[in-house]
């Protein structure tokens, strides 16, 4: 009897170990809402290839929203230039939704929207004088990812940053001429990152920018990136250009001098993190 209740005993505990096994052994459940934060600073900020800020720095950051049933929302500032930017109050406002699905093991599917806001500011007509014609921009996209690959093609459903007939004499577009609305036009965004151990991420991005009605302004842009997360922050240097036409992509200072390339090649830095 005594060596029964000895093997029960036995039995029971070992028993008791494997579910207290099991149970740390299974994946924490993913939860219904999650607010994350993001606050980077950068040496220069890079839109599509092309500089927002006249290639000085910025500081941006965002919050986002995500529920468990694929479901998010988010919304990004970054300041910008005055001198790409007129009249408004150098400011970049993101507005972003969209639902996330897998459709294959391993593969995600990602629809969503995006409107690019700039409050205040206005396309000009001429030196000093707003057109009252915004550079308001929305985007529809649809990506995919797939482990270290990810595409994804964003397509305007306005005009172009404000880019028609009205807009297209001045500044940039002074060599273009007018052929109506910029609806429609399309950017391919491919990317494919590299683990090289040690925390160390090679990044790898092409895109082609195809301005509709106005082939001049399309371009294609690439970046070659190394990211390290160090104490909680992400450092990324990275190698930034494109080939758009440089009469095209510029922007001078207030008085009208000391114009930049904005499409040119260039080294980037960024601080990131993420809370």
């Amino acid at each position: 009897m005594k060596k029964n209740l000895l093997t029960l005993i036995s039995i029971a505990t070992m028993l008791s170990g494997a579910a207290r096994a099991q149970t740390a052994a299974a994946p924490a459940a993913t939860p219904e809402h999650t607010l994350t934060g993001n606050l980077t600073l950068a040496s220069d900020y890079r839109f599509r290839g092309i500089s927002q800020t006249y290639k000085l720095p910025a500081i941006q950051g965002g919050l986002d929203y995500s529920h468990s049933s694929g479901t998010y929302l988010g919304t990004w500032l970054s300041n910008v230039s005055g001198n790409s930017y007129n009249n408004g109050a150098g400011l970049e406002w993101d507005l972003y939704g969209g639902y996330k699905f897998a459709v294959a093991e391993g593969i995600t599917l990602d629809l969503g929207a995006l409107a690019y806001l700039y409050p205040g500011a206005r396309l000009n007509s001429a030196p000093g004088v707003a057109t009252g014609e915004k550079y308001t921009n929305v985007d529809v996209y649809a990506g995919i990812s797939a482990g270290a690959f990810s595409a994804k093609l964003s397509v305007a459903a306005t005009d172009y940053f404000g880019l028609n007939s009205t807009t297209a004499g001045y500044a940039y577009f002074s060599a273009l001429k007018p052929a109506g609305s910029s609806k429609g036009s399309a950017y391919l965004d491919l990317n494919y990152n590299f683990d090289l151990g040690s925390g160390v991420t090679l990044g790898t991005h092409v895109g082609h920018m195809a301005v509709k009605r106005y082939s001049d302004l399309s371009y294609t842009d690439f970046k070659l990136s190394l990211s390290k997360e160090m104490y909680g922050l992400v450092v990324t240097g990275a190698a930034i250009g494109t080939d758009a036409k440089r009469d095209f992509y510029q922007a001078a200072n207030a008085a009208g001098q000391n114009p930049k390339r904005l499409g040119t090649t260039g080294f980037v830095l960024t601080i990131g993190k993420t809370f």
